[in-house]
């Protein structure tokens, strides 16, 4: 499955949700996405650009997607952005596939 880091922010209302009804979010998004044949491996609030960081498993690309266009469309977060992580192992295998391309540079 590939692998995703995830990283948002709150919209001010769902923080004032959470204030009102305090929930370990992390744990009921990870059901929620555990329902599309996803995995939460990892989820953290931080500090910073962010509210949280999370780190999940999809069946492929499409999937990821359209489970981030529905959290997108709820307006709870925003500033979402999403990087697909590389196993250490597929990237030396992606090392290795370099030295069959042939790649020109633009030239001076």
């Amino acid at each position: 499955m590939a692998k995703f880091l995830i990283k948002a922010s709150y919209s001010a209302e769902a923080w004032a949700s959470q204030i009102e009804n305090p929930q370990n979010r992390i744990e009921i998004v990870g059901n929620q996405m555990a329902a599309m044949g996803c995995n939460l491996i990892q989820g953290y609030l931080t500090f910073g650009d962010s509210d949280l960081i999370v780190i999940c498993e999809a069946p492929d690309n499409q999937t990821a997607a359209g489970m981030l266009i529905k959290v997108a469309s709820s307006g709870a977060l925003n500033n979402i952005s999403t990087t697909v992580l590389i196993d250490p192992e597929d990237g030396v295998n992606a090392i290795k596939k370099a030295s069959d391309f042939n790649y020109s540079p633009p030239s001076q």
